[in-house]
């Protein structure tokens, strides 16, 4: 699970100073990133998600909880809790990323 550990250290970062640029590129120039339930999303490619993070920054950093596979648990630091499950390319980029919140 380091892949999703240095994912959770890098959105941290991206959270702190507003460089979501930087963050995107650990995502696949086709990656996917979806929230089921919600009415946002989801972001086809990596130009989207950037731009989503840009005009929707998150305001929370969160905390690595649990991991199981390709999934991982995770704590905003309010408290509130979610889960994101990863798909991968071959060379460690994120093809497709699904978050819950409880």
């Amino acid at each position: 699970m380091d892949r999703a550990a240095a994912h959770v250290e890098a959105f941290n970062q991206a959270a702190t100073t507003g460089d979501w640029t930087t963050f995107a590129t650990r995502f696949a120039h086709d990656a996917v990133m979806s929230f089921p339930g919600l009415p946002i999303g989801p972001y086809a490619g990596r130009a989207a998600i950037v731009q989503a993070y840009r005009d929707n920054p998150p305001t929370e950093t969160m905390t690595l909880v649990g991991a199981k596979d390709d999934a991982i648990r995770f704590r905003w630091s309010s408290g509130a809790t979610g889960t994101m499950r990863f798909t991968w390319t071959a060379d460690g980029l994120v093809r497709e990323l699904v978050i819950r919140f409880d």
